[in-house]
């Protein structure tokens, strides 16, 4: 049965079509106006509300659930970083703290309902009361990772119009360098222990405000977050999220990727700049009622990692598959998880062979989510669904998910084609609202009645999608089209190789030829390479298709990466081809 339901204002029809499933919500978290709305859009009676915020009706409502003695004594947030400190607020506790921090950033900094505000913050608690506070007053979160330098902070300053950045003491050095190029930046905080010229301090101000704050009232429709997301070419773009694509989503489609209930917690290792943890570490478990955990991790380390696991009551993890290569790296066999049952990945597909490995030691399943900056989660493996190696399983139930052609025809199951959300006539709840300022690019992101990812894939018979690569990523040698995830996958199988990357090169006869980039296991580091290159392209011709091994290998320290780990293979492959 499908549920059409209409947003005023808009002019927009949203679409959910849940699968063969039940779906258990929350309505008890909600307040008792949207709450009446909520059941009826569920039965198919009544519109999306009009008004919603997330702080008030989502939150603020589990901290009434939490007073009444209704929800498990287990923390909303617990925070650790690894020296002995430590952070649990009960949603309780967040409200109190994070209604001061709204009057911060209002009282203080004289911010106003649609405002902007850059948030460069590491896994620190302050990350969450901002975001949290932000919602309160209407103000739109704009979120960067600690590695940004001053030339990209210049950028988004200039870009977003921000009338406000909130960072640490470690980049307002870079921040100020730039500053004076920004003139509608009105106000720097910063959180630290000390003090700097031209800043506020974040700690010492929220400190000393009163808890007294009422929310704003926002519209389903109105502006909620931007991501600054990169293409193949230009400038990031920024993506504009609202308060329903973000916050009301999971009220809707929330069992699907993640099943958490409010005595569980979850652990996301992702940076605070990724959309994916504004998802997995904060809307969707906090829909939930469930614990978002916490490590500060200044750097990724696998035993840091492994041995927080062990220590601490985590019942879900969510990383990169960067994070579970270097994860069964070490002797799993060392380490006793205490609670650990549900493992997702996401941001790029991760190797079967990492997959077994991992289960092997473990016996924990890796369920793949695959997604975008634009919509959140697009597919994925949800918990009791078949898994299929290679494969980031179903679509979501709020999207129409195809395979279609350049001329955005939907192609049958088995062939290859660009990965595609219907957008027309009806337009998903979850889909960003635009690219901001940029209306060029928001028409090119459409192709007939579909949204088009850039990632090309396969589905199929039974709807499982399957990652191919992006589609500026395809290797065409001697006609053939060559996708760098099964040339991976390959060579990830052999114990010398940690990590891979594959990219096209230039060869004066075929076009373009596969070269494959590796990062070697330190038990073969002294082995002999010319020896080593052949025994990985012989091992890539039995593995799969002989046409596909790579014709070059060349072996590296590391590969380039993404602040979310995600391999730059463009920025391999221009290097390739002499564009830089």
């Amino acid at each position: 049965m499908k549920l059409l339901l209409k947003l005023q204002n808009l002019k927009l029809l949203w679409i959910l079509k849940p699968p063969n499933r039940t779906f258990h919500g929350h309505p008890r978290l909600l307040s008792s106006d949207v709450h009446s709305q909520y059941e009826s859009i569920r039965q198919g009676k009544q519109e999306i509300p009009k008004y919603f915020n997330f702080a008030s009706d989502v939150l603020d409502r589990w901290s009434e659930i939490e007073k009444a003695g209704k929800r498990p004594s287990n923390p909303a947030f617990w925070w650790v970083n690894g020296k002995g400190e430590e952070v649990k607020w009960s949603f309780e506790e967040l409200g109190f703290l994070s209604r001061k921090v709204a009057n911060v950033l209002t009282k203080e900094c004289g911010l106003q309902k649609g405002d902007r505000l850059i948030l460069i913050l590491p896994r620190i608690p302050e990350w969450w009361l901002v975001k949290v506070a932000c919602m309160r007053a209407g103000i739109v979160i704009i979120p960067g990772t600690s590695q940004l330098s001053a030339k990209d902070i210049l950028y988004r300053l200039q870009a977003s119009k921000a009338a406000c950045i909130i960072t640490t003491d470690r980049l307002a050095p870079a921040v100020d360098s730039v500053a004076s190029q920004c003139q509608l930046l009105k106000t720097k905080l910063m959180v630290s222990k000390g003090s700097r010229e031209g800043w506020l301090n974040f700690t010492e101000l929220y400190q000393n405000q009163s808890p007294d704050h009422s929310c704003v009232k926002t519209r389903i429709q109105d502006p909620m977050m931007i991501f600054f997301t990169s293409g193949t070419t230009g400038s990031p773009k920024m993506t504009l999220h609202s308060q329903g694509s973000l916050g009301f989503r999971p009220l809707l489609s929330e069992r699907y990727w993640l099943d958490l209930t409010s005595s569980q917690m979850i652990w996301n290792t992702a940076d605070t700049g990724w959309i994916l943890t504004s998802i997995a570490s904060f809307f969707d478990p906090w829909v939930f009622g469930s614990c978002i955990f916490i490590h500060n991790l200044p750097q990724t380390d696998s035993e840091v990692i492994l041995n927080t696991l062990c220590r601490f009551p985590i019942d879900a993890l969510v990383g990169a598959p960067t994070l579970f290569r270097m994860l069964v790296q070490n002797d799993l066999s060392k380490y006793k998880f205490k609670s650990l049952k549900y493992c997702m990945s996401g941001g790029e597909p991760l190797n079967p062979e990492v997959m077994e490995q991992w289960k092997s030691y473990t016996g924990l399943d890796i369920h793949e989510v695959y997604g975008q900056t634009e919509m959140g989660i697009i597919c994925s493996v949800s918990k009791g669904m078949k898994i299929k190696p290679g494969s980031m399983g179903k679509a979501a139930p709020l999207y129409d998910v195809q395979i279609v052609d350049k001329n955005a025809n939907i192609l049958p199951p088995g062939q290859q084609g660009e990965i595609a959300i219907r957008s027309k006539p009806i337009r998903p709840l979850g889909f960003f609202s635009e690219y901001l300022d940029n209306p060029k690019k928001t028409a090119e992101s459409e192709r007939g009645d579909f949204y088009v990812t850039g990632d090309r894939g396969t589905m199929d018979e039974e709807g499982y999608f399957q990652f191919i690569g992006r589609d500026d990523d395809i290797i065409i040698s001697s006609g053939y089209r060559i996708g760098p995830f099964e040339v991976e996958s390959a060579l990830i199988e052999h114990p010398a190789v940690v990590e891979t990357a594959v990219v096209s090169s230039p060869d004066p006869l075929r076009g373009e030829v596969v070269k494959a980039f590796v990062v070697l296991s330190p038990t073969f580091s002294s082995t002999d390479l010319t020896s080593l290159t052949r025994d990985l392209q012989d091992h890539v011709k039995k593995t799969t298709a002989p046409y596909k091994y790579p014709r070059k290998v060349e072996f590296v320290k590391e590969l380039p990466k993404t602040v979310t780990g995600k391999i730059k293979r463009n920025e391999l492959r221009d290097k390739e081809w002499g564009r830089i």
